[in-house]
């Protein structure tokens, strides 16, 4: 079922509908695990704080992770000394091993149960070795330990592997949860927009003295312009039992390359990457059956779901101040497929920064940063991406016909000299919504593997009836049958 794992073996706390204050000392947009994290530490430290979510506390991407806990984020260190620095790499390290051994640290002192388990990290490839000795010198030049090897416990022959030791996998809900039930949470209060210090939400409006977006994606288009420095991307997950315990976290760094991780009796094998509006043909999921029962015969699939990233212009996330013009807020976003460990290093840097306490990382990660060397070419990609996707929908073509639209399948159609998104369902019934998506205008993509609609600039999503799935758009695009 589309649902995942973490969804489907915990219980949501249960949050009371109350009336919003009118005003707190903080205000966090989002209670995903980034969210959670930063007003549990601002709490901690005497910080009022309130925690909104347009939906339920853990509901967004978090429930969508794999949840592997590490450092080691791909091919990540050996670019990063080449394009900001030995120095910037060094600190996007070190904040990175600080989040790996705060959550170790939160668990054992809230005693948290939420089946924590210390694991190695691979890094694999089945075709290249050197890619990999290259990640492995950067670690070493950096002060971390890592281990190049012939092979690993994947079922597979691999051309070598990097091992990182001391690393870890755990049930991000449970997780959450337990952080959660002792904050102050407003749940289905969507923020609707944000004027200075005022936050207008579906329940009224509330002032807050800090204001935090962590809400995947920030909404706002001015000021930070974030729509211009970030795009997302799609992955697919499939549960599958009666398999193995391959006794680590593993990430493919080979185009289409496969990430593995156990959970109980359950292994997640994760893949079938692509940028958001870019699945036309699908097949994702069953890329994804097919690799696992290619590798173990007797498996069965219990579970399959989906998630979406923000990737940035130069691989680092934006955490800190929003804007230069904005002192009072600030923004988590950005962290590739590293939310867990992005999530921690936000909620520190973001909490440090509120208490007048800025480490030596946040630099780093400012979402002011200049990083022309490893950001001017994405930036020019990005521009070209959504120019060409803006001027789609006015353009003469891009378009199907509702005659040839079989059942179970999404076309954008024109009706009435206008174009729409048409869903026929296996019964036969058509259902019509805008094509056009509210953030900025961009023609929508039929998914086929979510029957969905997705926005190939900014990653909003819609399900077949017109209903907003994730942003940064706010409103959804209608509906007729």
């Amino acid at each position: 079922q589309m649902e995942s794992i973490w969804r489907q073996t915990t219980e949501r706390p249960y949050f009371p509908v109350r009336q919003l204050p009118e005003k707190a000392e903080a205000a966090v947009i989002g209670a995903g695990m980034a969210g959670v994290l930063t007003a549990w530490l601002l709490q901690r430290q005497g910080v009022q704080t309130i925690l909104l979510d347009a939906d339920r506390a853990g509901g967004g991407q978090t429930e969508k992770t794999t949840a592997k806990i590490t450092f080691q984020h791909g091919l990540i260190y050996d670019r990063l000394i080449r394009t900001v620095g030995e120095e910037a790499a060094e600190k996007y390290l070190a904040a990175n091993k600080k989040a790996v051994k705060e959550y170790r640290r939160l668990i054992d002192r809230e005693k948290i149960d939420c089946d924590f388990q210390e694991r190695s990290s691979y890094l694999y490839s089945v075709s290249e070795f050197a890619p990999l000795e290259r990640e492995m010198t950067a670690l070493h030049r950096l002060g971390a330990s890592a281990q190049l090897l012939a092979g690993c416990p994947l079922p597979f022959p691999v051309r070598g592997a990097l091992r990182v030791e001391k690393q870890a996998q755990f049930h991000p809900l449970k997780f959450l949860h337990a952080l959660a039930g002792q904050l102050d949470i407003y749940e289905k209060t969507p923020v609707l927009r944000v004027e200075d210090n005022v936050l207008h939400t579906s329940a009224g409006k509330i002032k807050a003295e800090q204001i935090i977006f962590a809400c995947h994606y920030p909404f706002p288009l001015r000021p930070g312009y974030y729509f211009a420095r970030m795009h997302q991307e799609r992955s697919y997950v499939l549960a599958v039992d009666n398999v193995p315990d391959l006794n680590g976290i593993y990430y493919g760094i080979d185009n289409n390359g496969l990430s593995f991780r156990n959970y109980g009796p359950l292994l997640l094998v994760g893949g079938g990457s692509h940028r958001c509006g870019e699945n036309t043909r699908g097949g994702q999921y069953e890329m994804l059956s097919v690799a696992a029962k290619n590798l173990w015969p007797d498996c069965r699939e219990r579970a399959m779901w989906s998630a979406q990233d923000c990737m940035t212009l130069d691989d680092i996330p934006y955490i800190g101040r929003f804007t230069g013009k904005r002192s009072d807020w600030y923004v988590a976003t950005g962290f590739k497929k590293w939310g867990m460990t992005g999530a921690m290093v936000s909620a520190k840097l973001i909490s440090d920064g509120i208490l007048g306490k800025v480490g030596p990382e946040s630099q780093v990660f400012s979402p002011r940063r200049l990083t022309i060397r490893a950001s001017a070419g994405n930036f020019v990609n990005e521009g070209v991406h959504s120019i060409k996707n803006l001027t789609r929908y006015y353009l003469p073509f891009g378009y199907g016909s509702l005659q040839k639209l079989k059942p179970g399948c999404g076309s954008v159609i024109i009706q009435n000299e206008k174009k729409m998104g048409a869903y026929k369902d296996q019964d036969g019934y058509v259902y019509l919504v805008s094509a056009k998506c509210p953030h900025m205008g961009c023609q929508l993509v039929w998914n086929p593997d979510e029957k969905s609609w997705d926005c190939p600039c900014h990653g909003s999503r819609f399900d077949h009836k017109g209903r907003l799935l994730d942003g940064p758009a706010q409103t959804g695009i209608g509906r007729k049958k």
